[in-house]
Protein backbone atom coordinates (compact mmCIF):
# COMPACT_ATOMS: atom_id res chain seq x y z
CA UNK A 1 0.00 0.00 0.00
CA UNK A 2 1.53 3.40 -0.90
CA UNK A 3 0.95 6.30 0.69
CA UNK A 4 0.72 9.71 0.35
CA UNK A 5 2.84 11.54 -2.54
CA UNK A 6 3.90 14.80 -2.69
CA UNK A 7 6.07 16.47 -5.90
CA UNK A 8 8.64 18.96 -5.35
CA UNK A 9 10.16 20.53 -2.25
CA UNK A 10 10.17 23.67 -0.79
CA UNK A 11 13.91 23.42 1.05
CA UNK A 12 17.11 21.66 0.78
CA UNK A 13 19.43 22.24 3.85
CA UNK A 14 21.83 19.18 4.09
CA UNK A 15 20.51 15.80 5.11
CA UNK A 16 17.55 17.58 5.52
CA UNK A 17 14.72 18.54 3.37
CA UNK A 18 11.59 20.70 3.95
CA UNK A 19 8.69 19.74 2.10
CA UNK A 20 4.60 20.41 2.62
CA UNK A 21 2.62 19.23 5.28
CA UNK A 22 0.59 16.28 4.71
CA UNK A 23 -2.38 16.20 7.03
CA UNK A 24 -1.77 12.75 8.41
CA UNK A 25 2.06 12.96 9.08
CA UNK A 26 3.36 11.79 12.26
CA UNK A 27 6.41 12.42 13.70
CA UNK A 28 9.32 9.76 13.31
CA UNK A 29 6.82 8.53 10.24
CA UNK A 30 9.50 6.72 7.88
CA UNK A 31 9.11 8.98 4.73
CA UNK A 32 10.38 8.18 1.13
CA UNK A 33 12.31 10.25 -1.31
CA UNK A 34 12.95 10.18 -4.49
CA UNK A 35 15.05 12.26 -6.85
CA UNK A 36 15.00 12.26 -10.75
CA UNK A 37 16.64 9.40 -11.97
CA UNK A 38 13.99 7.28 -9.66
CA UNK A 39 16.88 6.62 -6.85
CA UNK A 40 15.15 5.94 -3.35
CA UNK A 41 16.42 7.61 -0.36
CA UNK A 42 15.09 6.93 3.27
CA UNK A 43 14.07 9.14 5.70
CA UNK A 44 12.07 10.03 8.54
CA UNK A 45 10.11 13.10 9.80
CA UNK A 46 11.90 15.26 12.41
CA UNK A 47 9.96 18.55 12.84
CA UNK A 48 6.27 19.66 11.84
CA UNK A 49 4.39 22.87 11.17
CA UNK A 50 1.22 23.95 10.21
CA UNK A 51 2.42 23.85 6.52
CA UNK A 52 5.33 22.37 5.92
CA UNK A 53 7.14 18.97 7.40
CA UNK A 54 10.99 18.33 8.08
CA UNK A 55 12.49 15.15 6.89
CA UNK A 56 16.15 13.87 7.60
CA UNK A 57 17.65 11.82 4.97
CA UNK A 58 19.28 8.59 5.80
CA UNK A 59 22.49 9.70 4.30
CA UNK A 60 23.65 12.31 1.89
CA UNK A 61 21.04 14.93 0.04
CA UNK A 62 23.16 15.22 -2.87
CA UNK A 63 21.90 14.70 -6.26
CA UNK A 64 18.38 16.18 -4.90
CA UNK A 65 16.79 18.80 -6.20
CA UNK A 66 13.91 20.65 -5.50
CA UNK A 67 11.86 20.59 -8.54
CA UNK A 68 11.89 17.37 -9.58
CA UNK A 69 12.22 15.11 -6.23
CA UNK A 70 8.95 13.18 -4.90
CA UNK A 71 8.51 12.36 -1.53
CA UNK A 72 5.72 9.57 -0.33
CA UNK A 73 4.35 9.60 3.26
CA UNK A 74 4.46 5.66 4.20
CA UNK A 75 2.20 6.30 7.27
CA UNK A 76 4.07 3.86 9.34
CA UNK A 77 7.06 4.52 11.69
CA UNK A 78 10.24 2.48 11.38
CA UNK A 79 10.14 -0.78 11.34
CA UNK A 80 12.78 -4.06 11.77
CA UNK A 81 11.68 -7.83 10.39
CA UNK A 82 12.51 -9.71 13.76
CA UNK A 83 12.67 -13.38 14.14
CA UNK A 84 14.59 -16.50 15.43
CA UNK A 85 16.93 -16.09 12.24
CA UNK A 86 18.26 -13.24 13.76
CA UNK A 87 21.20 -14.57 15.54
CA UNK A 88 24.48 -14.99 13.89
CA UNK A 89 23.75 -12.24 11.69
CA UNK A 90 25.31 -8.86 11.04
CA UNK A 91 23.00 -5.71 9.90
CA UNK A 92 23.84 -2.30 9.47
CA UNK A 93 22.06 0.59 11.70
CA UNK A 94 19.40 0.55 9.83
CA UNK A 95 18.57 -2.99 10.30
CA UNK A 96 19.65 -3.86 6.66
CA UNK A 97 21.42 -7.32 6.60
CA UNK A 98 25.25 -6.75 5.31
CA UNK A 99 26.61 -10.29 5.85
CA UNK A 100 25.28 -10.91 2.51
CA UNK A 101 22.49 -13.39 3.21
CA UNK A 102 19.47 -11.91 2.29
CA UNK A 103 16.51 -10.50 4.28
CA UNK A 104 15.80 -13.30 7.48
CA UNK A 105 12.60 -15.29 6.98
CA UNK A 106 9.74 -13.87 9.08
CA UNK A 107 6.44 -11.87 8.80
CA UNK A 108 6.58 -9.87 12.43
CA UNK A 109 7.86 -6.42 11.84
CA UNK A 110 8.51 -4.09 14.96
CA UNK A 111 8.44 -0.79 15.54
CA UNK A 112 12.10 0.27 16.21
CA UNK A 113 10.58 2.60 18.93
CA UNK A 114 9.42 -0.03 20.95
CA UNK A 115 6.37 0.23 23.57
CA UNK A 116 6.69 1.59 27.28
CA UNK A 117 7.03 -0.99 29.54
CA UNK A 118 4.43 -0.76 32.25
CA UNK A 119 6.01 -0.52 35.66
CA UNK A 120 3.83 -2.89 37.53
CA UNK A 121 4.32 -5.35 34.66
CA UNK A 122 8.40 -5.15 35.53
CA UNK A 123 9.73 -7.91 37.98
CA UNK A 124 12.72 -6.61 39.98
CA UNK A 125 15.90 -8.32 39.00
CA UNK A 126 17.89 -10.54 40.99
CA UNK A 127 19.99 -12.77 39.70
CA UNK A 128 23.28 -12.87 39.82
CA UNK A 129 25.20 -12.54 36.86
CA UNK A 130 29.10 -14.55 37.14
CA UNK A 131 31.14 -12.62 34.59
CA UNK A 132 34.28 -13.90 35.75
CA UNK A 133 35.74 -10.86 36.70
CA UNK A 134 36.89 -10.46 39.99
CA UNK A 135 36.47 -6.23 40.13
CA UNK A 136 32.97 -6.89 38.71
CA UNK A 137 31.64 -10.11 40.42
CA UNK A 138 32.94 -9.41 44.03
CA UNK A 139 32.42 -5.68 44.08
CA UNK A 140 30.49 -4.53 41.74
CA UNK A 141 27.87 -7.01 41.11
CA UNK A 142 25.71 -7.54 37.62
CA UNK A 143 22.25 -8.45 38.10
CA UNK A 144 20.29 -9.95 35.27
CA UNK A 145 18.29 -7.12 33.94
CA UNK A 146 20.09 -4.39 35.05
CA UNK A 147 21.59 -1.68 32.93
CA UNK A 148 25.50 -1.22 34.32
CA UNK A 149 27.30 1.43 31.60
CA UNK A 150 31.31 1.19 31.07
CA UNK A 151 32.51 4.77 32.02
CA UNK A 152 35.62 4.77 30.17
CA UNK A 153 38.33 7.09 28.43
CA UNK A 154 40.14 7.24 25.24
CA UNK A 155 42.66 4.39 24.55
CA UNK A 156 41.72 2.35 28.14
CA UNK A 157 40.68 -1.43 27.84
CA UNK A 158 36.94 -0.93 27.63
CA UNK A 159 36.60 -3.25 24.81
CA UNK A 160 38.43 -5.67 25.64
CA UNK A 161 36.68 -5.89 28.93
CA UNK A 162 33.31 -5.96 27.24
CA UNK A 163 34.91 -8.94 24.73
CA UNK A 164 35.86 -10.65 27.80
CA UNK A 165 31.94 -9.89 29.68
CA UNK A 166 30.54 -11.59 26.31
CA UNK A 167 33.03 -14.33 26.51
CA UNK A 168 32.20 -15.20 30.27
CA UNK A 169 28.91 -14.28 31.34
CA UNK A 170 26.68 -16.30 32.44
CA UNK A 171 23.66 -16.89 35.41
CA UNK A 172 24.78 -18.31 38.33
CA UNK A 173 23.12 -22.32 39.16
CA UNK A 174 21.53 -22.42 36.37
CA UNK A 175 21.72 -23.37 32.59
CA UNK A 176 21.13 -20.78 29.78
CA UNK A 177 23.21 -19.35 28.14
CA UNK A 178 23.10 -15.79 26.93
CA UNK A 179 22.14 -14.52 23.54
CA UNK A 180 24.40 -11.21 22.78
CA UNK A 181 23.20 -8.31 20.70
CA UNK A 182 26.51 -6.17 20.06
CA UNK A 183 25.49 -2.36 18.70
CA UNK A 184 28.49 -0.61 17.14
CA UNK A 185 27.79 3.19 16.77
CA UNK A 186 30.21 6.00 15.38
CA UNK A 187 33.33 3.38 15.90
CA UNK A 188 36.28 2.59 13.24
CA UNK A 189 36.63 -0.68 11.47
CA UNK A 190 39.55 -1.65 13.63
CA UNK A 191 37.09 -1.72 16.88
CA UNK A 192 33.95 -3.11 14.73
CA UNK A 193 36.55 -6.13 13.53
CA UNK A 194 37.97 -7.10 16.89
CA UNK A 195 34.63 -7.82 18.46
CA UNK A 196 33.39 -9.96 15.20
CA UNK A 197 37.15 -11.60 15.53
CA UNK A 198 36.62 -12.12 19.22
CA UNK A 199 33.25 -13.86 18.40
CA UNK A 200 34.34 -15.57 16.06
CA UNK A 201 37.44 -17.36 17.88
CA UNK A 202 35.51 -17.79 21.48
CA UNK A 203 32.56 -19.75 19.69
CA UNK A 204 29.79 -17.36 20.86
CA UNK A 205 28.91 -15.64 17.08
CA UNK A 206 26.15 -18.03 16.23
CA UNK A 207 24.44 -16.67 19.52
CA UNK A 208 25.10 -12.85 18.35
CA UNK A 209 22.90 -10.24 16.55
CA UNK A 210 25.38 -7.53 15.24
CA UNK A 211 24.22 -4.14 14.12
CA UNK A 212 26.95 -2.15 12.99
CA UNK A 213 27.01 1.53 12.21
CA UNK A 214 30.74 2.84 11.36
CA UNK A 215 32.05 6.15 11.68
CA UNK A 216 31.33 6.80 7.87
CA UNK A 217 27.56 5.95 8.31
CA UNK A 218 25.05 9.15 8.36
CA UNK A 219 24.76 10.70 12.25
CA UNK A 220 20.70 9.49 11.54
CA UNK A 221 21.69 6.00 11.37
CA UNK A 222 23.64 6.39 14.19
CA UNK A 223 20.97 7.43 16.11
CA UNK A 224 18.85 4.53 15.10
CA UNK A 225 21.21 1.56 14.99
CA UNK A 226 20.51 1.03 18.87
CA UNK A 227 16.97 1.43 18.56
CA UNK A 228 16.94 -1.32 15.94
CA UNK A 229 19.13 -3.92 18.23
CA UNK A 230 17.58 -3.07 21.24
CA UNK A 231 14.16 -3.95 19.08
CA UNK A 232 15.38 -7.34 17.88
CA UNK A 233 16.31 -7.54 22.16
CA UNK A 234 12.93 -7.25 22.94
CA UNK A 235 11.69 -9.78 20.51
CA UNK A 236 14.42 -12.54 21.92
CA UNK A 237 13.72 -11.83 24.99
CA UNK A 238 10.23 -11.04 25.65
CA UNK A 239 8.68 -13.78 22.82
CA UNK A 240 11.42 -16.17 22.37
CA UNK A 241 12.07 -16.06 26.30
CA UNK A 242 15.69 -15.74 25.98
CA UNK A 243 18.39 -14.17 28.58
CA UNK A 244 19.64 -11.29 25.82
CA UNK A 245 22.90 -8.97 26.99
CA UNK A 246 22.92 -6.35 24.97
CA UNK A 247 26.39 -4.21 24.46
CA UNK A 248 26.54 -0.92 22.93
CA UNK A 249 29.73 1.38 21.80
CA UNK A 250 30.11 4.18 21.96
CA UNK A 251 27.20 5.97 23.74
CA UNK A 252 29.52 9.61 23.36
CA UNK A 253 28.88 9.00 19.67
CA UNK A 254 25.47 8.60 19.75
CA UNK A 255 25.28 11.53 21.72
CA UNK A 256 27.05 13.75 19.15
CA UNK A 257 25.16 12.67 16.58
CA UNK A 258 21.95 13.75 18.24
CA UNK A 259 23.82 17.03 19.11
CA UNK A 260 24.43 17.17 15.14
CA UNK A 261 21.09 16.66 14.05
CA UNK A 262 19.49 19.17 17.02
CA UNK A 263 21.94 21.76 15.41
CA UNK A 264 20.84 21.34 12.02
CA UNK A 265 17.42 21.12 13.07
CA UNK A 266 18.12 24.75 14.57
CA UNK A 267 17.14 23.94 18.38
CA UNK A 268 18.34 25.63 21.44
CA UNK A 269 20.87 24.23 22.89
CA UNK A 270 21.77 23.32 26.43
CA UNK A 271 24.97 22.09 28.02
CA UNK A 272 27.79 21.68 26.05
CA UNK A 273 25.59 22.00 23.24
CA UNK A 274 23.96 19.28 23.50
CA UNK A 275 20.05 19.48 23.63
CA UNK A 276 17.91 19.82 26.59
CA UNK A 277 16.26 16.65 25.73
CA UNK A 278 19.35 14.79 25.95
CA UNK A 279 18.08 12.90 29.38
CA UNK A 280 15.02 11.64 28.10
CA UNK A 281 16.53 10.36 24.62
CA UNK A 282 18.93 8.45 26.81
CA UNK A 283 16.36 7.01 28.99
CA UNK A 284 14.11 6.26 25.76
CA UNK A 285 17.26 3.81 25.43
CA UNK A 286 18.49 2.66 28.73
CA UNK A 287 14.93 1.40 30.25
CA UNK A 288 14.88 -0.77 27.54
CA UNK A 289 16.12 -2.98 30.18
CA UNK A 290 14.96 -5.33 32.34
CA UNK A 291 12.38 -8.76 33.28
CA UNK A 292 8.53 -8.52 32.57
CA UNK A 293 6.14 -10.96 34.07
CA UNK A 294 4.92 -13.51 31.56
CA UNK A 295 8.10 -14.03 30.42
CA UNK A 296 11.32 -15.87 31.34
CA UNK A 297 13.16 -14.01 29.18
CA UNK A 298 14.94 -10.89 30.24
CA UNK A 299 17.42 -7.82 28.62
CA UNK A 300 20.58 -6.94 30.38
CA UNK A 301 22.41 -3.97 29.14
CA UNK A 302 25.84 -2.42 29.16
CA UNK A 303 26.35 0.70 27.45
CA UNK A 304 29.99 1.56 27.26
CA UNK A 305 30.69 5.57 26.85
CA UNK A 306 34.06 7.70 26.85
CA UNK A 307 34.41 10.04 28.58
CA UNK A 308 35.25 13.36 27.18
CA UNK A 309 39.04 14.09 28.84
CA UNK A 310 38.16 11.67 31.59
CA UNK A 311 35.41 13.65 32.84
CA UNK A 312 32.91 11.75 34.98
CA UNK A 313 30.98 15.37 35.48
CA UNK A 314 30.53 15.94 31.39
CA UNK A 315 26.86 15.69 30.30
CA UNK A 316 26.87 12.12 29.07
CA UNK A 317 28.24 10.09 32.05
CA UNK A 318 26.26 12.27 34.42
CA UNK A 319 23.18 12.32 33.01
CA UNK A 320 24.03 7.90 32.51
CA UNK A 321 24.40 7.83 35.78
CA UNK A 322 20.76 9.03 37.07
CA UNK A 323 19.13 6.58 34.75
CA UNK A 324 21.24 3.71 35.04
CA UNK A 325 21.47 0.78 38.16
CA UNK A 326 25.54 1.96 38.81
CA UNK A 327 28.53 2.41 36.25
CA UNK A 328 32.05 0.41 36.22
CA UNK A 329 34.45 3.00 35.56
CA UNK A 330 37.81 2.79 34.55
CA UNK A 331 40.67 4.23 36.06
CA UNK A 332 43.80 5.02 33.80
CA UNK A 333 46.56 5.79 36.75
CA UNK A 334 45.79 1.77 37.01
CA UNK A 335 45.87 1.00 33.65
CA UNK A 336 49.78 2.74 33.35
CA UNK A 337 50.50 0.90 36.04
CA UNK A 338 49.91 -2.28 33.99
CA UNK A 339 46.63 -3.68 36.09
CA UNK A 340 44.04 -5.26 33.78
CA UNK A 341 41.04 -4.34 33.73
CA UNK A 342 41.77 -1.23 35.32
CA UNK A 343 38.43 -0.74 37.29
CA UNK A 344 38.59 2.53 39.75
CA UNK A 345 37.67 0.75 43.20
CA UNK A 346 35.75 3.78 44.67
CA UNK A 347 33.83 5.42 41.74
CA UNK A 348 32.19 2.16 40.43
CA UNK A 349 29.18 1.14 41.95
CA UNK A 350 26.27 -1.35 41.06
CA UNK A 351 22.99 -0.40 43.01
CA UNK A 352 21.72 -3.72 42.56
CA UNK A 353 23.87 -5.69 44.07
CA UNK A 354 22.65 -6.25 47.39
CA UNK A 355 19.62 -7.73 46.25
CA UNK A 356 21.53 -10.37 43.90
CA UNK A 357 24.17 -11.58 46.54
CA UNK A 358 24.23 -13.56 49.76
CA UNK A 359 23.50 -17.26 50.98
CA UNK A 360 21.69 -19.23 48.33
CA UNK A 361 23.05 -16.48 45.62
CA UNK A 362 26.70 -16.04 45.69
CA UNK A 363 28.25 -16.94 49.09
CA UNK A 364 27.66 -15.85 52.60
CA UNK A 365 30.29 -13.82 52.87
CA UNK A 366 29.90 -11.83 50.02
CA UNK A 367 28.10 -8.81 51.29
CA UNK A 368 30.45 -8.56 54.22
CA UNK A 369 33.83 -8.70 52.37
CA UNK A 370 32.52 -6.47 49.53
CA UNK A 371 31.83 -3.58 52.18
CA UNK A 372 35.15 -4.28 53.82
CA UNK A 373 37.02 -4.06 50.94
CA UNK A 374 35.69 -0.63 49.53
CA UNK A 375 36.34 0.63 53.15
CA UNK A 376 39.80 -0.60 53.35
CA UNK A 377 40.66 0.87 49.91
CA UNK A 378 39.01 3.82 50.86
CA UNK A 379 41.71 4.27 53.60
CA UNK A 380 44.64 3.13 51.12
CA UNK A 381 44.09 6.11 48.72
CA UNK A 382 44.31 8.39 52.27
CA UNK A 383 46.74 6.97 53.24
CA UNK A 384 48.93 7.14 49.69
CA UNK A 385 48.18 11.11 49.68
CA UNK A 386 49.73 10.91 53.11
CA UNK A 387 52.87 9.29 51.58
CA UNK A 388 53.23 11.75 48.86
CA UNK A 389 53.15 14.04 51.17
CA UNK A 390 55.31 13.38 54.43
CA UNK A 391 57.35 10.22 52.87
CA UNK A 392 56.44 7.01 53.00
CA UNK A 393 59.22 6.50 55.79
CA UNK A 394 57.04 8.81 58.73
CA UNK A 395 53.38 6.94 57.87
CA UNK A 396 52.92 4.53 61.36
CA UNK A 397 52.62 1.16 61.19
CA UNK A 398 48.73 0.54 60.68
CA UNK A 399 49.06 2.87 57.82
CA UNK A 400 52.18 0.58 55.85
CA UNK A 401 49.63 -2.26 56.69
CA UNK A 402 46.97 -0.21 54.60
CA UNK A 403 49.99 0.35 51.56
CA UNK A 404 50.57 -3.26 51.77
CA UNK A 405 47.04 -4.49 51.69
CA UNK A 406 46.25 -1.69 48.55
CA UNK A 407 49.35 -3.87 47.16
CA UNK A 408 48.13 -6.99 47.62
CA UNK A 409 44.34 -5.94 46.73
CA UNK A 410 45.90 -4.24 42.84
CA UNK A 411 48.37 -7.54 42.46
CA UNK A 412 45.92 -10.37 43.06
CA UNK A 413 42.51 -9.06 43.58
CA UNK A 414 42.07 -6.88 40.62
CA UNK A 415 44.39 -8.14 38.07
CA UNK A 416 43.57 -10.73 35.90
CA UNK A 417 44.47 -12.39 32.65
CA UNK A 418 42.14 -11.62 29.45
CA UNK A 419 40.96 -15.18 29.06
CA UNK A 420 41.17 -15.51 32.75
CA UNK A 421 37.78 -16.61 34.19
CA UNK A 422 37.18 -16.89 37.82
CA UNK A 423 34.04 -18.33 39.50
CA UNK A 424 32.49 -15.91 42.44
CA UNK A 425 34.29 -18.54 45.40
CA UNK A 426 37.70 -17.68 44.04
CA UNK A 427 37.00 -13.98 43.81
CA UNK A 428 36.08 -13.97 47.49
CA UNK A 429 38.73 -16.12 48.40
CA UNK A 430 41.41 -13.51 46.82
CA UNK A 431 39.69 -10.67 48.77
CA UNK A 432 40.26 -12.32 51.93
CA UNK A 433 43.64 -12.95 51.29
CA UNK A 434 44.02 -9.09 50.98
CA UNK A 435 41.98 -8.67 53.98
CA UNK A 436 44.50 -10.74 55.53
CA UNK A 437 47.17 -7.59 55.62
CA UNK A 438 45.14 -5.78 57.66
CA UNK A 439 44.81 -6.03 61.27
CA UNK A 440 41.91 -7.95 62.75
CA UNK A 441 40.50 -5.36 64.69
CA UNK A 442 40.19 -2.84 61.55
CA UNK A 443 37.82 -4.90 60.06
CA UNK A 444 34.93 -3.65 61.33
CA UNK A 445 32.30 -4.50 58.45
CA UNK A 446 32.69 -7.89 58.53
CA UNK A 447 31.49 -10.40 60.49
CA UNK A 448 33.17 -12.33 63.75
CA UNK A 449 31.82 -16.25 62.56
CA UNK A 450 33.04 -15.34 59.06
CA UNK A 451 36.05 -14.05 59.76
CA UNK A 452 37.10 -17.58 61.85
CA UNK A 453 35.50 -19.23 59.13
CA UNK A 454 37.39 -17.86 56.09
CA UNK A 455 40.18 -15.82 57.48
CA UNK A 456 41.74 -18.02 60.21
CA UNK A 457 42.23 -21.15 57.77
CA UNK A 458 44.44 -17.92 55.84
CA UNK A 459 46.69 -17.38 58.68
CA UNK A 460 47.20 -21.09 59.51
CA UNK A 461 48.11 -21.28 56.15
CA UNK A 462 50.81 -18.66 56.30
CA UNK A 463 52.01 -19.72 58.77
CA UNK A 464 52.88 -23.22 57.64
CA UNK A 465 54.23 -21.62 54.90
CA UNK A 466 56.82 -19.68 57.41
CA UNK A 467 55.27 -16.40 56.37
Amino acid sequence: MRGIEYRGLIKIEGPVVITQRSRSVGFNEVVAVYDREEGRRLGRVVDISDKWTAVQIFGSSTGLSADDARVEFLGKPMEIRVGHDLLGRVFNGLGEPIDGYGAIFSSTCLDVNGLPINPYARVYPRDFIQTGISAIDGMNTLIRGQKLPIFSGNGLPHNRLAAQIVRQAKILNADESFVVIFCAMGVKYDVARFFLDDFEKSGVLSNVVIFLSLADAPSLERLVAPRCALTAAEYLAYQENMHVLVVMTDMTNYCEALREVSSIRGEVPSRKGYPGYLYSDLASLYERAGKITGSTGSITQIPILTMPNDDISHPIPDLSGYITEGQIVLDRELFQRGVYPPVAGLPSLSRLMKDGIGPGMTREDHKDVSSQLFAAYSKVKQVRNLASIIGEEELSIGDKQYLKFGEQFERMFLTQGENENRDIGRTLDLGWKALAEIPRDELLRINHELIRKYLDPIGAEDAGAGR
